[in-house]
């Protein structure tokens, strides 16, 4: 008994003296070791740490990059039913605030006929008058084309390009030899054409067919896809980035049409006062060209200048050619700013990119698709986003 209760020999002396070897350190140097390790090795990590946040964002973007491929391979393997869905889209962008301006008045199914019909009859009267101006024309701009390609000749034989006319004539041959020894390949592009022009005409059936639903009932459609489809949980944060990708893509189909529509009526009045042949047609092309961006307007009025130069001389295809830095100025410095601020507005590099990836992938289509689409795509994630408390 004096053995246990002597307190050198206790329990709790016993651990104490076991812990403490001779020549360690006091328990308290153990506690600045472990500072000076976290210290360290938190030194040793802050060089790193660029790369390690660089390496996150890396495999996002990969990870966004494969998606945004397997979803434009998935919509090429389909590429008429997608077409025909993204027109009925542009169709449904268009029409609704006369759809819903006139059903006040009218029911609603004879409301979205009467819209649907009438546009379809102002498109095919455009297109008519389009086509009796070049079948007027034609007999006028053969006469006119001979004598601007004779004045073209005269203009290269003069400095500084000085081109003898025995060069000239080779040039011409060597075109003519080539349209005849190609004339079976031409053929076959041109048979490949009509097959062309019957998807055209099945895709715009498809269109004109699924926009009358849209128009109609595109609300309880959207509805029925979330009831169906959506967990409850996740019914608020679909309705969210559904009103942000429509209220984008139809802002966005506005809006350019809008510039469209400006820029053909600068282009037709500009055309029509320098009387360069087919102004109403170049018009016409200058309107559809501005729905591919930064390209596509610069394109067609390089296709006047051409004409410009053939029908008027080399003056009138120089004024065209200044016509074009004009409204590309007036299109990107006051056009844009001003029509698309209910839109997304992208950088014109992302919309450069955009551009061209979407025509690599999916050629013409790709180009016109991509910009609408990538900026949908923004509108979503900006609506998604969780608000900071």
């Amino acid at each position: 008994m004096a053995h246990t209760g002597d307190p050198a020999h206790g329990p709790g002396r016993g651990r104490r003296a076991a812990a403490v070897v001779l020549g360690s350190r006091p328990s308290h140097s153990v506690r600045v070791t472990r500072r000076a390790t976290t210290a360290s090795v938190a030194t040793a990590e802050r060089p790193v740490r660029w790369l390690r946040v660089t390496a996150a964002y890396a495999w996002r973007l990969i990870l966004v990059g494969i998606v945004v491929y397997g979803v434009f391979s998935i919509l090429g393997r389909f590429q008429l039913i997608a077409v025909a869905l993204f027109l009925a889209l542009v169709i449904t962008s268009v029409l609704r605030p006369l759809t819903d301006l006139v059903s006040r008045r009218l029911p609603r199914s004879l409301t979205v006929a009467v819209c649907l019909v009438g546009s379809i009859l102002l498109l095919f009267s455009v297109l008519a008058l389009v086509g009796e101006a070049v079948a007027g024309e034609s007999a006028k701009l053969a006469d006119e084309f001979r004598g601007g390609i004779r004045e073209i000749e005269r203009w290269l034989e003069r400095p500084p390009f000085r081109l003898s006319p025995h060069k000239l004539s080779d040039l011409q041959q060597q075109i003519v030899s080539y349209l005849s020894s190609h004339r079976a390949m031409l053929l076959n592009s041109a048979v490949s054409g009509l097959g062309r022009i019957v998807e055209l005409v099945t895709g715009g059936a498809l269109a004109v067919f699924s926009s009358v639903f849209f128009l109609h009932s595109g609300e309880r459609l959207w509805r029925w896809t979330r009831d169906r489809l959506v967990p409850r949980a996740g019914r608020d944060a679909w309705d969210r980035a559904g009103q942000a990708a429509w209220h984008t893509f139809a802002g966005y189909t506005r809006g350019i049409i809008i510039v469209a529509a400006t820029n053909a009526a600068l282009v037709g009045v500009a055309l029509f006062l320098l009387r360069v042949p087919l102004a109403l047609p170049l018009t016409l092309l200058e309107f559809f060209a501005t729905f591919v961006p930064l390209v596509g307007s610069p394109v067609a009025l390089a296709v006047a200048t051409v004409i410009a130069l053939a029908g008027r001389g080399p003056l009138t295809a120089g004024a065209v050619l200044l016509l074009i830095v004009v409204i590309g100025q007036i299109e990107g410095h006051v056009l844009h700013p001003l029509v698309m601020s209910w839109a997304v507005r992208l950088h014109p590099l992302v919309v450069a990119v955009s551009v061209i990836g979407g025509s690599i992938v999916a050629g013409v289509i790709g180009a016109v698709v991509a910009v609408p689409f990538i900026s949908v795509v923004w509108a979503v994630v900006q609506a998604l986003r969780p608000v900071p408390p």
